[in-house]
């Protein structure tokens, strides 16, 4: 009777059904989703504004560079030099660039940071990336990475524009001091000894407008170039770490 009843407990159980394969959906998604939780639980890089921290150590390299000449008086000797303010405005010209560059590395290294910690919670570009690309073809995640990639290097183009603006400044101020320095000149008046000291004083202030502009349009040129590179690397790094990103997410 024992053994009876054992077999009449244990029969119910050989008649349950096995249980359910997983299908190649569920699959994907627990291979999708464990892997957003590798990348979410990740171990997190330090220097995480390694670009922020390298375009400020330019720009004091920068101001110090500058802080020196005001001290040793060559900025008050530009200044005074140029009457036409030219040096002024492209002065202002390049701090509007710089400006524009230094939040340009900022929206570029917050980027970074946000797919060195990548978090599929919280909103960012890579969020909005992986959204685009999910479930897609690789043509079509390719012709989405290729406007992505337009997006990103054109929103960095305004800062080499400024830059190169620069030293077209410079140049106008060239012709423009070479035409104040020529404008004095008065060959019939030559032999008048009073005439050659207002021609030489015009000569003298025509000459020192068109090197100082190209002077200051070529040094601050260089400086704004020395950014854009730097914004230029970021920019690059940011592209090929979405790109990685992206495609390591993408399904087989």
């Amino acid at each position: 009777m024992a053994i009876s009843s054992r077999t009449k407990a244990a029969a119910p159980a050989s008649h349950a059904p096995p249980p359910a394969a997983n299908t190649p959906a569920d699959t994907d998604d627990t291979q999708q989703l464990a892997w957003l939780a590798s990348k979410a639980t990740a171990d997190r890089r330090p220097h995480h504004y390694l670009l922020l921290l390298r375009f400020t150590l330019v720009n004091t390299v920068g101001l110090a560079l500058l802080a020196a000449a005001y001290i040793q008086g060559l900025v008050d000797m530009v200044l005074v030099a140029d009457k036409t303010y030219i040096s002024a405005v492209i002065s202002l010209v390049f701090l509007c660039g710089l400006g524009i560059s230094a939040r340009k590395v900022w929206l570029t290294s917050r980027e970074l940071n946000q797919i060195k910690s990548f978090d599929p919670l919280v909103p960012s570009r890579v969020t909005q990336y992986l959204g685009l690309i999910r479930g897609r073809a690789s043509d079509s995640r390719g012709l989405l990475a290729g406007a992505m990639r337009l997006k990103l290097t054109q929103r960095i183009a305004i800062v080499r524009h400024i830059a190169n603006s620069l030293v077209l400044l410079g140049l106008i101020g060239t012709v423009v001091g070479f035409i104040i320095a020529l404008s004095g000149v008065q060959p019939e008046q030559a032999a008048d000894v009073k005439a050659i000291s207002p021609m030489v004083s015009t000569l003298i202030s025509g000459m020192s407008t068109a090197l100082y502009t190209t002077l200051v349009g070529s040094v601050l040129n260089v400086w704004l170039m020395v950014n854009y590179q730097l914004l230029a690397g970021g920019t690059v790094k940011l592209i090929a770490s979405l790109l990685e990103l992206g495609e390591g997410h993408a399904p087989a």
